[in-house]
């Protein structure tokens, strides 16, 4: 169980560590790195759902249910958009496709929109888990 300091520091820790891994997506796609710039759009959304998760008191021990807690503790109660987890889906879909099936590889028509939307999704986090 964490106090509230460690919860806080966590929850700033992985907002952070959103905005870093969303740097990284960029410079990724700078060089044409389209697969690596998809997995690294998934993690800065991923991150950015566990400060969700972990400010709000919610366990989730796997992607998988980062993703699950996502949808039943914020988009079933529209704190954030059937559109958002959606989203949130997607990335890990390319994420997992990117990473370990062979012969996929993600293009730029298919990042470089997501971008947006990631920093988007980021930003909303970042306003339901400030300090009020």
């Amino acid at each position: 169980m964490l106090t509230d300091e460690e919860r806080e520091a966590l929850v700033k820790y992985r907002l952070e560590k959103a905005e870093e891994t969303l740097v990284e997506a960029r410079d990724c796609s700078e060089m044409g790195h389209w697969t690596l710039a998809a997995n690294r759009l998934y993690y800065a959304a991923y991150y950015a759902s566990s400060a969700l998760l972990i400010k709000n008191g919610i366990v989730a021990k796997s992607h998988e249910g980062v993703i699950g807690m996502i949808g039943q503790k914020f988009v079933v109660t529209e704190v954030l958009s059937k559109e958002e987890a959606k989203l949130l889906a997607r990335l890990q879909n390319m994420r997992k496709t990117g990473d370990y099936d062979d012969f996929i590889e993600w293009y730029q028509e298919d990042v470089e929109p997501l971008f947006e939307k990631v920093e988007e999704y980021i930003n909303k986090i970042k306003t339901l888990v400030e300090p009020k």
